[in-house]
């Protein structure tokens, strides 16, 4: 153990003493100088802000430049580190009325490059700098057009020198958003000025990048709902991009975008809400549906299981299931360990959900809705699935994960079912965990089978099955300690079990991003016994 934390000790050392000498090389002369290497660059295309609307939100209120305390926005040493980054890498820009002053945005720029010209550590980092680099070319109505020649020879140099910054250290990154949307900057910035380096470092850098993020079935390696959806709007702008400037489009960026688009459709297509598995969060897709439709992409998909997710679903009720075992470690900073756990929605309202994800990772509660206890399915002793391993960055990765197994699915119409097992608690506890979830859509019944196989180093523990609820839903116990009524919008519900104890418990819901509220949950508790145990519930329609 002492050998260990020694062993630990030194790594940690060693890797603060290296990302010193790194911060002071970016910092010195030397490095400032081999960035600063410009070609001779012409601002040449001028994208359309039609093709960056899948990325902005943009205000209905269009704000004007002179509203703006532009003396100031440089001074303000007070600012919090969330300010900070919305102020620096300029997206603010695509509020700002394209009538307003080109003078008054010019001299913003200009004020921030005599300040920011050469590197430092806060305000170019990458996910920052590539915005800013983003912002400043989708924006150039109003950051470039009208400008003196000393202006635009100060612009295009200050472009320049921040995409070599991003080709020397985005390779770095184990940030895959931050490489994405880095890969997009430098990629723009090729096409603008007619940079065949950047363009080419640029769509090599993305080849690259769908083949290490992606599985064989071309799904985010991080089984992540959400980055599934964040990577299918960066690979369709920059497809737009690249057709709009008659630039050739790759294979390989048509090939993931259709497979993806398939992923979206099956996730997001006929699905009135979200399905908090693994890191995903509460969204709304309806602004990007209208950007898929605006540039007239149809995504369809006809399967009922992608990546370890099994969705079925009729007119009036959808089941999902994560049938999936957890991600490789450096694909897994936000995945959540809810090994079989299912969500169910009856007319558009959801009956059972998972309790969502605390996105910052510096906040304790991003540990807790790690845990397997915040989704709907089976805890033995209170403990996680799988456990996470801390990082230097905050951010946590699985550290020993589990597996899939046995996954079956029949989809009949008044017969759906689907059944998986998983050994992620195998090593401790001696136990496989198989699940079975049946539903009758003629009748509106859902009845679970939860069965604990027991192996040689079986070990005792207390058992619970979680069924989480939104914060809205009400829920009476009866007395019999076996029954729920569960009050949904716009239908009523019982859940019954005769195996063990039922019980209401409140919780905590974090289905919006870095929020959360309290929810009430049901669950089964007992003892796992020494022989092989079925624990049964139901879910009825009164």
């Amino acid at each position: 153990m002492f050998l260990k934390s020694s062993f630990n000790f030194i790594n940690e050392f060693i890797f603060i003493f290296k990302n010193q000498i790194r911060r002071l090389y970016l910092s010195s002369f030397i490095y400032n100088k081999k960035i600063s290497k410009i070609e001779e660059n012409v601002l040449v295309y001028q994208p359309s802000l039609s093709i960056l609307s899948s990325l902005i939100k943009y205000e209905k209120q269009k704000k004007k430049i002179e509203d703006f305390n532009v003396q100031e926005m440089w001074n303000n040493k007070n600012l919090s580190y969330k300010d900070f980054i919305k102020l620096h890498n300029f997206y603010w820009l695509f509020s700002i009325d394209l009538k307003s002053s080109n003078k008054i945005t010019q001299s913003i720029i200009e004020n921030w490059i005599s300040k920011n010209q050469n590197y430092e550590t806060k305000s170019w980092e990458i996910d920052i700098l590539s915005k800013r680099v983003i912002a400043w070319i989708s924006n150039s109505k109003i950051t470039y057009d009208g400008s003196k020649n000393k202006y635009k020879s100060s612009f295009n140099e200050i472009i320049s020198k921040q995409v070599n910054h991003l080709i020397n250290e985005i390779n770095r990154s184990s940030d895959f958003n931050n490489k994405m949307i880095g890969c997009t900057a430098i990629i723009i910035s090729g096409i603008a000025y007619k940079n065949n380096r950047f363009l080419d470092y640029g769509l090599n850098l993305l080849e690259k990048i769908v083949n290490t993020s992606f599985d064989n079935n071309y799904f985010p390696k991080s089984r992540n709902i959400r980055h599934m959806v964040f990577f299918l709007k960066y690979f369709i702008l920059i497809r737009e991009l690249l057709k709009d400037s008659l630039n050739e489009i790759p294979e390989y960026l048509n090939e993931i975008i259709f497979y993806l688009g398939k992923s979206y459709a099956f996730f997001c297509g006929s699905i009135r809400g979200s399905l908090l598995f693994n890191g995903n969060n509460n969204s709304n897709n309806r602004d990007f549906d209208k950007y898929l439709a605006l540039f007239r992409y149809k995504f369809k998909n006809d399967k009922s299981d992608i990546s370890g997710y099994t969705i079925l679903k009729n007119k009036n009720a959808i089941l999902a299931m994560d049938t999936g075992s957890n991600p490789a470690r450096n694909h897994s900073e936000n995945y959540q360990s809810g090994a079989l756990s299912f969500e169910f929605f009856f007319k558009d309202e959801k009956l059972i959900t998972n309790s969502g994800y605390f996105q910052d990772h510096r906040h304790q509660l991003n540990r807790i809705s790690k845990t397997t206890a915040t989704h709907s399915t089976l805890i033995l002793d209170n403990s996680s699935v799988c456990n996470f391993i801390k990082k230097n960055n905050g951010q946590s990765f699985v550290n020993k994960g589990f597996k899939t197994f046995d996954n079956q699915v029949t989809f009949e119409k008044n017969y759906w079912k689907i059944q998986g097992s998983h050994d992620g608690y195998l090593s401790r506890y001696g136990v496989i965990h198989q699940r079975n979830i049946e539903f009758y859509p003629d009748k509106n019944i859902i009845i679970g089978k939860e069965k604990l196989i027991k192996k040689k180093n079986f070990k005792a523990s207390n058992f619970e099955i979680r069924f989480h609820l939104l914060p809205n839903i009400k829920v009476t116990k009866l007395q019999d300690d076996k029954t729920v009524l569960i009050e949904l919008m716009n239908s009523g519900w019982r859940f019954f079990s005769n195996d063990g104890k039922v019980g209401v418990e409140t919780g905590l819901y974090f289905g919006n991003k870095n929020n959360y509220v309290e929810n009430q949950n049901m669950f089964i508790s007992g003892i796992t016994q020494n022989i092989d145990q079925l624990i049964e519930w139901q879910i009825s329609k009164i």
